[in-house]
């Protein structure tokens, strides 16, 4: 985990059509981790949203641009004492292309390169920095075609080997993209004066096609972050093919919209596993439990760990697997208000969220109402693991 000593304050700086991932993972990570961060844009103010997006590279080097989650602004951009942060996250994609247009978010760069203060940048996110003329002699990476902008600006181009490289020059902390969190949130854990103790932690998620994008990603990079050893298994896909996933966003109403998320890397093949050299299980939401929960290999893994009193954490419409897996009797717990059903049927105690970020502990388990919770879902987790936070 993160060491840090007294709490740290964050500033992200955050634009429209902003990557949805290389936006999310770090604002709820470091959040659960301990730290204060404040999400802001200019001309917006705190409760406003920031629209995402997502990438797909087709083979013949173009791309497409597909909408992602709302993003909400916890801050007010021209209410923030930028003296008062202790480090900077800028995030990537087309929301910079912009932001580096503004003055006073240009100031913002400068204060921090001034300072000294960490900065971690990932994607398009380094032409802020670009444009506020800060780069001379430093070395950073980027997206591999932001090459000669930041040559041009100054910088020390280093040619991203893959896209989860990263690369780091004193106080500022560079990514290719969201494929690098994990160090990429390391490196500006480190830069921020923590140390990472989570590696004798291994942690197992379940995965299945159209789970919710943000409830895999982020949980998943956020621990991979802490140093933790983290794999990924799917019943019916096998190591180094990718799930899709699903995003779920409301849209004004009482419904909400399902639309195609992140393709998601699975990192070991399920029936070569050793259950036992885990020490915690971690099941996402969104709609593919709806199936796995179908699947009597994932009702026999799941039963395993909770017969053995190990760490359980699920979220949102996951607790159908473990109400089908008849784990639940005398347990307290919550989920998506929709799944209610499964769990009072299961024989829980239902604990009623009166909000998407409500989470529980009961003893070995940890249920989460949705993706909104993430802050509360990891960390209430950590603590089950023994994966201990900063005093």
């Amino acid at each position: 985990m993160a060491n840090l000593g007294c709490p740290k304050k964050i500033l992200m700086l955050c634009g429209d059509y902003m990557e949805d991932l290389e936006a999310i993972v770090p604002f709820q990570a470091l959040q659960a981790y301990g730290l204060f961060v404040d999400a802001v844009c200019p001309d917006k103010k705190c409760g406003d949203i920031c629209r995402t997006v997502l990438y797909r590279v087709s083979a013949h080097q173009t791309f497409s641009e597909d909408r992602g989650h709302n993003f909400t602004l916890n801050a007010s951009f021209d209410k923030i004492d930028v003296c008062s942060y202790d480090g900077l996250v800028i995030p990537g994609a087309r929301g910079p292309e912009y932001l580096a247009t503004y003055e006073s978010v240009v100031e913002i760069a400068k204060h921090f390169a001034r300072t000294g203060k960490p900065i971690a940048s990932i994607c398009h996110g380094s032409l802020i920095l670009a444009a506020g003329g800060v780069l001379k002699g430093r070395t950073l990476t980027a997206f591999p075609t932001l090459g000669p902008v930041l040559v041009t600006a100054g910088a020390n181009w280093v040619q991203p080997e893959t896209m989860a490289s990263c690369f780091v020059d004193g106080n500022l902390i560079t990514g290719a993209s969201y494929e690098g969190h994990a160090e990429y949130i390391g490196h500006f854990i480190k830069a921020l004066g923590g140390t990472v103790t989570g590696f004798n932690k291994r942690i197992l998620f379940l995965c299945g096609d159209y789970m919710e994008d943000y409830e895999i990603y982020v949980p998943f990079q956020s621990f991979q972050a802490l140093g933790c050893h983290v794999d990924s298994i799917s019943s019916k896909i096998k190591k180094g093919d990718r799930c899709y996933t699903a995003i779920h966003e409301f849209e004004g109403d009482q419904n909400f919209s399902e639309k195609n998320g992140h393709e998601f890397k699975i990192t070991a093949t399920f029936q070569d596993i050793d259950a036992s050299s885990y020490d915690g299980l971690v099941i996402p939401g969104g709609r593919g439990p709806e199936y796995m929960a179908l699947d009597q290999d994932v009702i026999k893994l799941v039963k395993y760990f909770m017969d053995a009193g190990k760490p359980i954490a699920s979220i949102s419409y996951g607790q159908q697997i473990l109400a089908a897996a008849d784990v639940l009797k005398g347990k307290k717990c919550t989920a998506y208000p929709a799944a209610k059903l499964h769990v009072v049927l299961a024989g829980a105690t239902w604990l009623e969220p009166h909000s998407m970020h409500r989470c529980f502990t009961d003893g070995n388990l940890v249920t989460g109402v949705a993706w909104p919770g993430h802050p509360q879902f990891i960390a209430q987790f950590m603590e089950v693991l023994g994966v201990k936070g900063y005093s």
